[in-house]
């Protein structure tokens, strides 16, 4: 066994004291394209893209749906006042998850892979429409429950009552686990998330494409 240790340290380009991996869902384990969403969201409201995006920049009701303080009924609500638009649960939810794409094989093995050697989390900032749908992905493709699986513990924003870079979202991940910052290393693909995470000395590695996963554990 520790020969095979030994070689596997050596194919994974991470430092050799990290002993906990925490991974960020899009754009990391699954592949995101928020412009699909953006269009959408057009269709529904009849209105151009650019227009559509303007006004959801503008909107903070995405945050606190994120951080769980609005629930599902609550956002589809404002979602409908800023399409100005009646439309149905479904067709908001299915516009809302059109910017899920895929989770690759290849995915779904790395983590397999690195959950026999490492303790594996997923801190996500997300809600439960997209959880959901999500989940359903999974079980498509591997007949899993969801991704909770693939994971020694998985974290969601919406439950945690807080957000990615919140110092204390990465606080609360480390203490209910007795994970040590500096063996502990969080992978995301926002600049912003990544220095909420360097705050409490947790190593990181920013994830500027969805493939540089795969190259971080070649």
């Amino acid at each position: 066994m520790q020969c095979y240790i030994f070689a596997l340290y050596h194919t994974i380009l991470v430092p050799h004291e990290i002993k906990n991996i925490i991974f960020d869902l899009g754009g990391v384990i699954i592949n995101l394209d928020v412009s699909r969403t953006y269009q959408a969201f057009a269709l529904l409201a009849n209105s151009a893209v650019e227009e559509v995006k303007s006004k959801i920049s503008q909107q903070a009701f995405f945050n606190e749906y994120e951080r769980g303080s609005l629930d599902d009924d609550g956002f589809r609500d404002h979602l409908r006042a800023l399409l100005n638009r009646k439309v149905s649960d479904a067709q908001l939810d299915a516009a809302w998850n059109a910017m899920l794409l895929d989770i690759p094989t290849e995915k779904y093995q790395l983590l397999t892979k690195l959950k026999s050697h490492y303790r594996v989390f997923l801190l996500s900032n997300t809600n439960n429409i997209h959880l959901q749908a999500v989940n359903q992905i999974v079980f498509n493709d591997t007949h899993q429950e969801g991704l909770h699986h693939y994971f020694h513990k998985d974290y969601y924003s919406h439950l945690m009552k807080m957000r990615k870079p919140e110092p204390e979202i990465f606080q609360q991940v480390l203490v209910e686990n007795n994970l040590i910052a500096k063996e502990t290393l969080f992978l995301d693909d926002n600049a912003e998330n990544i220095e909420g995470a360097k705050s409490l000395a947790i190593q990181t590695a920013h994830i500027t494409s969805p493939d540089r996963v795969l190259s971080l554990f070649a």
